[in-house]
């Protein structure tokens, strides 16, 4: 820089000379190199994270000068892990380094945006009508301006507006909604609390005081394995990251973990280095083999098949040839492998039914408690005994809910016995259901007799009804169905590894193309593994084998293999499920203020899938019978109709929540039970037998019976996560979308016998769609009122991850920028004014709700032994136990504003828990009123203040077991009451440990042992799901209290899925009906559609920042195989069109080796924001991932009421799996950017 000059001949400097010319004294001006030392010189360094669902939950260093973020570095002050381990950083990756970006870009929302024609009808109205609701009513209720706006959603027009202008809208909207139809029309999406818990809480806090909908989320995308609640009767509780370390065989099944899971990726290799052995289970050659010893590549969707193969080598090799001690031992004390069966008799062949129950047998065993929920098994004596630890004895009485080898009646030791093969009074033939036979062009089948026949021992018992009936044992029922000959010259057994019968790695080679000599090896050397070191076998596994139809077949094939080798809830082992930052560590801390229990309960809850199924009216195009799923020994008469009847069945028996609830306003029915002179739970139990008053789902197309109003923050709905996308364009937002295919009328399908169909759909059946971001994302360009919110820099919030035991603060560096507000200061805002405007319209009101029966509770021992319809007058309306709890919740809708600041009376009266217990919370109200001080005057007068971010963070810290040690013993207390052992050892040594806000903010701080969770945080054992269950005999929270390998509920059975079978996937029949129907002259061909997580974003997030796009191609890409690519005449980076009956989109082509033939991958998510040309099928511009998508959901995933199958909030219901689906690909002809002045939309759009 210096010398810059001195490269021109007349300015040169002339300096004085020195050893005979060899050297020269210049003076020059070295300011030049302030700007080097200045580069790096800051004002402050803050510590905070990222909220970005990623499961990372790394902590950053946050640089700022001049009041402005510079940049930021990963922080390297972790709490040591002990000497055998190594330490958990360093933690981050390239896309949390970039964020910084985010926060001056083109790309961030600087201030409040209404779309122009709203804002000109609503400043229009404001002038004609004082009221702020008249004014909404005005606008919404004629048609054509409705009409209009809704129209203009996604094609720009947006225009800036203040705070006062949009709350003031937001709050009418809400008030009309909530007096004309409904609060739960007003509903709200946002996932994941665990990545920036305070703003989660935030919206749903307001949600909840008005009475809205709170959506679900982690099933919703399809993170939620089913096979979790069904097997643990847990939603998800996976190791640490770290436990990975005290493994020493890990299969990687499905999972990218160097893509998906960099900042914990250093534990995968470092745990190589003490001998470790890992193999890889991926369809392509992802980034994942790289890091391990094998890869196997099984043919994508067909990974149960490989599973099942492997556990015919475990039970075959380690069960019965050569029975290891360890293994036998395990299962029996920690499954369901003991308890007796029940079998059915069918023509000619029984099939087994449900479990067998105390009830069943004379005196009940001696149970006058639950009797027919307690299993039954046979001891080493021979004689029948309920040994403890089935849900039967966790409700309603004390002290034997525990896994204690223990004859629940006497108290006298057991043996449980495992098999009846020696003692059995009979061999029965017993019929398994198959359906690897089910032909189809694109997967592999082997074709056997759909019902197999195998030989079973069997007892015959005597019931307490003077009857006898035949049962087994679910270990005797697990070897037949794996196919194992045990000396009963079973025909339908395999006599080798090469047989080609179900389900030998014979059979397994056919169907998945993974050689049957690696499937063999990989076997043994797991289980091998788990049998010398006691369980430390792992399993990590992901969405690649969680997003297809068929997801629980494919995990209770992988689980099952765990169990069978005794890996579950062992150090170094177990199941190892790595999708969405689940884990919410200070659940119940957050729950009371996320969901306002502290004011008033129950809060309304909705299953996101369902949801969108239902209003985006997906259920109009289905293609996917039920018949095509039944058992082929089910009495299909039982389940004719449409898939979206045995939701509303569903709904209606209490299994799943509805929303909209009922077919009428809420809050009228206490006003018409008032007049008849009932309560509202009796007027409206009898309105619903009359038929006067119907569930909302069964008219979802009726004006009244659909979702008004739309809140979304951070989320990125309809640019990511929303299944269906054009689906919900058309009839969410009732604006241009790219459906291809016809609905039901008009292609002749099966149309619903429990909903009623109306030929033409109901488009736009939002009315008013609010969008919080910091960026502009494709959400809000489809929205109708944008929200500034402050990026996670600039705000006060925590955050905690299923990776490690740590809770991190997102903090304010900065304050937040232009006129961005934090989720807290948003929503404190609309509460405000919603209180202000609702006066003259809504007072203090009764709200009916219904209520899903629910999981950890009693009301979940509903109906024992088979199911009952009340509308079909198979039983009487119950609430709560044949139909949803009704219950009322009393409302002060002016004191909305009061009541989102304080914290409630009910956290005192009432108290608090989670899963089950239950604590006294006084003395934690009393620090919180120290803390956060108190209301001086109104409704909320006395209570603790929630005006901050950082005061809402110190509700959660104080009131959760996790951060509070005194509420720690006291949750461990409250569970040792149940189990009748002594719990409280766990936490006694942290029982004076309180963390602050403050506290995280200096440095990451270990979470406390929670009985709300089934692993320590302790210093000697890493993290581990299940860790209590084994080692502390507290049960698993299923039907026999076990790990239940057999689901003996009657939708499952009457499903084909009792037990682990391999299901192919799903035929969604969306490309036969497009294939060249539109063509350009290029030739198409139809591939499966998969979407893995991708590299250089998370979500969608980073997807549009300029440094990530810098690093890959830069805008939307699909990826293809060689094959594949020549056979369409498609060269690298070519543009082509990818669609089906449900929408197309458009990208470049990656042509790759790595890729096999017969699929193709569009990493998630990619926008429609950048780099986006038009499709030639729709003549938009083209689509996203989900664009092509369509949600079809699973009768078995609507079980509930009973046991471990019922419903949560993201515990257990339908999910939006997508990885069924197929697209038809071709190279595009023409490729428009829809630039031109005749597709401007934008000037038209703003008129």
């Amino acid at each position: 820089m210096s010398k810059f000059l001195d490269r021109f001949r007349y300015f040169k400097q002339k300096g004085e000379t020195f050893a005979d010319g060899h050297g020269q004294l210049l003076e020059t001006n070295r300011d030049w190199e302030d700007g080097y030392r200045q580069r790096w010189q800051h004002d402050k360094i803050v510590r905070s994270t990222h909220g970005v669902n990623c499961t990372g939950s790394c902590s950053w260093k946050i640089y700022v000068k001049n009041g402005l973020v510079t940049w930021e570095t990963q922080q390297t002050d972790y709490p040591r892990t002990r000497p055998d381990m190594p330490n958990h950083e360093p933690r981050g990756c390239p896309r949390g380094a970039s964020y910084s970006w985010y926060l001056y870009s083109a790309n961030r929302l600087k201030y409040p945006l209404m779309r122009k024609r709203l804002m000109k009808m609503w400043r229009e109205a404001k002038k004609l009508h004082r009221d702020p609701v008249e004014a909404w009513a005005s606008i919404i209720e004629d048609a054509d301006k409705a009409k209009s706006f809704k129209q203009a959603r996604g094609r720009g027009g947006f225009v800036r507006s203040s705070w006062q202008e949009v709350n003031e809208l937001i709050a009418a909207s809400n008030v009309y909604t909530v007096k004309t139809y409904g609060p739960d029309r007003v509903a709200g999406f946002s996932p994941i609390p665990a990545m920036s818990m305070v703003s989660y809480a935030s919206g749903a806090r307001y949600l909840s005081l008005i009475g809205g909908t709170c959506l679900s989320f982690y099933d919703g995308y399809c993170d939620l394995p089913p096979a979790s609640p069904q097997t643990w009767g847990e939603q998800t509780d996976v190791p640490e990251s770290a436990d990975w370390y005290n493994s020493s065989y890990i299969i990687a099944w499905g999972s990218n973990v160097p893509q998906t899971r960099t900042p914990d990726a250093h534990f995968f290799t470092e745990v190589r280095y003490k001998g470790t052995k890992t193999v890889a289970v991926t369809p392509d050659y992802a980034e994942i083999a790289k890091l391990c010893d094998l890869w196997l590549a099984p043919k994508q969707g067909t990974d149960a098949a490989m599973a099942l193969a492997m556990g015919h080598v475990m039970l075959r090799e380690f069960h019965l040839d050569n029975p290891r001690q360890y293994f036998t031992d395990y299962v029996r004390r920690y499954t369901d492998m003991p308890m007796l069966v029940m079998l059915e008799e069918r023509d000619g062949y029984y099939a087994a039914g449900r479990m067998l129950r105390a009830a069943d047998l004379v005196d009940s065993l001696g149970q006058e408690n639950n009797p027919e929920w307690k299993t039954v098994a046979i001891n080493s004596n021979g004689e029948m005994v309920a040994p403890n630890g089935s849900i039967g004895f966790r409700w309603g009485e004390k002290g034997k809910w525990n896994l204690e080898q223990r004859d629940g009646t006497t108290g006298a030791e057991t043996e449980l016995q495992l098999s009846l093969l020696g003692s059995q009074d009979e061999i029965a033939d017993v019929g398994f259901p198959y359906f690897g036979g089910e032909g189809s062009e694109y997967f592999n089948h082997v074709a056997l007799d759909n019902v197999l026949l195998h030989k079973l021992p069997v007892k015959r018992l005597q019931l307490a009804d003077g009857s006898t009936a035949l049962v087994t044992t679910v270990y005797d029922l697990t070897m037949a169905n794996y196919g194992l000959e045990r000396g009963l010259n079973d025909e339908n057994c395999a006599a080798s590894y090469d047989d080609t019968k179900a389900y030998t790695p014979a059979w397994a080679e056919q169907i998945t193309g993974v050689p049957r000599a690696q499937i063999i090896r990989i076997a043994r050397e797991f289980a091998d593994n788990a049998d010398k070191t006691h369980g430390r076998s792992m399993i990590i596994v992901g969405a690649g084998l969680n997003h297809w139809y068929h997801l629980d077949m494919n995990y209770r094939g992988l689980i099952n293999m765990l169990v069978f080798c005794g890996c579950v809830g062992q150090s170094g082992g177990g199941w190892a499920h790595y999708v969405g930052q689940e884990k919410l560590r200070p659940q119940t801390g957050w729950q009371p203020l996320a969901f306002a229990l502290d004011w008033q309960r129950p809060a309304r809850h909705m299953n996101s899938t369902s949801y969108f199924y239902n209003h985006s009216s997906q259920w109009r195009y289905e293609t996917v019978t039920a018949e095509e799923l039944l058992s082929p020994m089910a009495d299909k008469s039982r389940y004719s109709g449409h898939l979206i009847d045995f939701n509303v069945r569903a709904e209606r028996m209490g299994w799943l929540p509805s929303a909209p609830q009922l077919g009428t306003n809420p809050l009228y029915i206490a006003r018409e039970a008032e007049k008849a002179g009932m309560t509202p739970v009796d007027y409206t139990v009898k309105s619903l037998k009359e038929g006067s008053i119907r569930f909302a789902a069964e008219q979802p197309e009726n004006g009244k019976n659909h979702p008004r109003n739309l809140f979304i923050w951070r989320s990125n709905l309809l640019g990511s996560s929303g299944k269906g996308h054009e689906y919900m364009l058309k009839y969410l937002l009732g604006t241009e979308h790219g459906i291809q295919g016809l609905d039901l009328g008009k292609q002749g399908g099966v149309k619903p016998e429990e909903v009623e169909w109306r030929d033409n759909g109901l488009d736009g059946k939002l009315d008013l769609v609010v969008t919080l971001d910091f960026r502009l994302s494709s959400t809000c360009l489809y929205s109708d009122i944008v929200l500034p919110t402050a990026t996670w820099y600039e705000k006060d919030d925590m955050n905690t991850s299923d990776m490690h035991p740590f809770i991190h603060p997102l903090s304010a560096a900065v304050d937040p920028a232009w006129e961005s507000k934090s989720d807290w200061e948003i929503y404190k805002g609309i509460a405000k004014k919603f209180s202000e405007v609702c006066v003259g319209h809504l007072g203090k009101e009764t709200d009916v709700v219904t209520l899903p029966i629910q999981h950890d509770s009693a009301a979940e021992l509903a109906q024992p032994l088979d199911v009952k319809d009340w509308k079909k007058g198979e039983c009487d309306l119950i609430p709560g136990k044949t139909a949803p709890h009704i219950m009322t919740v009393e409302r002060d809708y002016p004191a909305t504003y009061e009541r989102f600041t304080s914290i409630g009376p009910l956290m005192e009266k009432i108290g608090n828990g989670g899963k089950g217990i239950a604590w006294n919370t006084q003395s934690e109200m009393d620090l919180l009123r120290k803390l956060n001080y108190t209301k001086a005057d109104g409704p909320a007068k006395g209570q603790p203040m929630l005006n901050t971010a950082i005061d809402a963070a110190e509700m959660i810290l104080t009131l959760a077991p996790e951060t509070n040690g005194q509420v720690a013993v006291k949750a461990w207390a409250a569970l040792s009451e149940f189990t009748g052992r002594d719990h409280t050892h766990l936490a006694t040594n942290k029982e004076e440990e309180k963390i602050r806000f403050r506290d995280i903010q200096a440095q990451p701080r270990k979470i406390i042992s929670s009985p709300t969770w089934s692993g320590l945080e302790d210093e000697h054992v890493s993290y581990n799901a299940g860790y209590t269950n084994v080692h502390e005999l507290i049960p698993w929270r299923t039907l026999s209290g076990r790990q239940q390998l057999y689901q003996d509920h009657q939708w499952m059975r009457d499903f084909g899925e009792s037990l682990l079978v391999y299901r192919p996937p799903i035929d969604t029949r969306s490309v036969k009906a497009v294939m060249g129907r539109k063509s350009n002259g290029n030739p198409e061909k139809a591939l499966n559609f998969l979407t893995p997580h991708q590299k250089w974003g998370i979500h969608s997030t980073y997807s549009d920042n300029l440094l990530m796009l810098t690093l890959s191609r830069g805008g939307p890409i699909v990826w293809m195989s060689e094959t594949d690519a020549k056979d369409l005449g498609i060269e690298d980076n070519d543009w082509i069109e990818v669609f089906n009956s449900n929408g197309a989109l458009t990208a470049r082509a990656v042509v790759s080796q790595r890729v096999p033939a017969g699929m193709t991958m569009m990493y998630h998510a990619q926008e429609r924001i950048v780099n986006l040309p038009g499709s030639e099928i729709t003549q938009q511009r083209g689509g996203i991932h989900n664009s092509v998508t369509r949600i079809t959901p699973k009768p078995t995933h609507m079980i509930g009421g009973y046991a471990q199958l019922a419903y949560g909030f993201n515990y257990y219901g339908t999910v939006g799996s997508n990885r069924d689906e197929f697209v038809v690909v071709r190279k595009m002809k023409n490729i428009n950017w829809l630039d031109g002045e005749g597709n401007d939309q934008v000037q038209e759009s703003v008129k």
